[in-house]
């Protein structure tokens, strides 16, 4: 806002939000502007859940073709139910947020044994399942099912924040519990469904994050902020910790045309996934970063290796952590047999297994190279 003086925010949350023709303006731009999406081809409840899953922190284009694939594998509840998990984490491979995908599989499985393959319809039944929180839940009840539930993602506590020109923070769950009372009061009757996607797609398309296409805005007239001038300015957010950096030094151990690969525990980061060898160490000279790889292949896989050459380095963020990897080239020298979560595979056969995007980019380097 050059050459103005910036207004000061000092609004609050109303308590109701009743303003006529809200709805029909925004699902009258709706009804001519959406965007052809794979899981908008009808309103099966399945095919519902699993899109909104992948869609948490991923982007749409992002998603569509591991939806296709993933729809193709796993078709039904019961599918997914049946699968064997490494199929399904394999099939989620570079989605990231691998507990999302561990935790579909548990709820369907969960629908399949009490629900009889058939999704809830209630709020208090589909909230219990794994990894369906009061989004999820909502967006399911409504697109599916008609119900008059809302569905608050990140995308409608923006526009709401502008509309009603809110200063609370948007990263605190109360603030979100407000929005989700106010969404509620002007869910249309009949097209809960419809509204919400709207909501979402006004937060995809216009009410975007940085630079808000207010002039093409259905529901321009209703706006607060932007009669304030201060669209740019919301919504209030607080600010996330930064990523922990972690050092690690990543083995590539050959045998043969074979490498070395553990697979990751059952619980926490990855869960499950198969990686080359890594040990966390913050040593800052080559010999001693190389001992410590050394170390860790005998103590952890009885393996006896030798350290020939540095082979890449790779950086990866997670949502709290920042992975530092430094990747060696090491030959297998002998080894006692392996655990029952690690085995030598060729670069062919690590095709099968699911790896970390991080550990991907590793296959990638060998193939390019051999």
């Amino acid at each position: 806002m050059a050459g103005k003086q910036k207004k000061a925010l000092t609004y609050t949350l109303p308590e109701e939000f009743h303003v006529f023709g809200f709805s029909r303006d925004l699902l009258a731009w709706y009804d001519g502007q959406k965007r052809d999406l794979p899981w908008r081809i009808n309103r099966d409840p399945y095919r519902v859940w699993v899109s909104e899953i992948m869609l948490q922190q991923t982007r749409v284009e992002t998603v569509k073709p591991y939806y296709h694939n993933f729809m193709e594998k796993f078709p039904t509840v019961e599918a997914l139910a049946d699968a064997p998990e490494e199929e399904v984490l394999k099939a989620w491979e570079g989605l990231g947020y691998y507990s999302r995908a561990r935790n579909l599989q548990s709820a369907a499985r969960e629908v399949k044994v009490r629900y009889g393959g058939v999704i809830p319809d209630k709020p208090e039944e589909i909230a219990k399942l794994k990894g369906i929180g009061p989004y999820t839940a909502g967006a399911i009840l409504s697109i599916a099912y008609e119900k008059s539930e809302p569905a608050v993602d990140g995308n409608v506590m923006r526009v709401f924040s502008r509309l009603l020109l809110m200063t609370d923070d948007i990263a605190k769950p109360a603030t979100r519990i407000k929005v989700e009372h106010l969404v509620r009061q002007v869910i249309p009757e009949g097209r809960a469904g419809d509204f919400n996607q709207a909501l979402m797609e006004l937060g995809a398309l216009v009410c975007v994050p940085r630079t808000p296409q207010c002039l093409t805005c259905p529901v321009f007239d209703y706006c607060l902020a932007r009669r304030e001038g201060v669209q740019e300015e919301l919504p209030v957010k607080g600010k996330a910790k930064p990523p922990r950096p972690v050092n690690l030094q990543v083995a590539v151990v050959r045998r043969g045309d074979r490498v070395l690969m553990n697979k990751r525990p059952e619980q926490g980061l990855l869960a499950g996934m198969w990686q080359f060898p890594m040990i966390e160490s913050d040593a800052d000279t080559l010999s001693v970063k190389q001992q410590a790889l050394l170390d860790g292949l005998s103590s952890r896989f009885g393996q006896d290796a030798e350290v020939l050459q540095p082979l890449m380095e790779v950086q990866h963020t997670f949502s709290h952590l920042h992975w530092n990897m430094e990747v060696w080239l090491c030959d297998w020298i002998d080894g006692a047999e392996l655990p029952s979560d690690a085995r030598f595979v060729t670069l062919d056969e690590i095709s099968s297994l699911a790896l970390p995007v991080a550990h991907q980019k590793i296959v990638e380097k060998l193939k390019s190279d051999r």
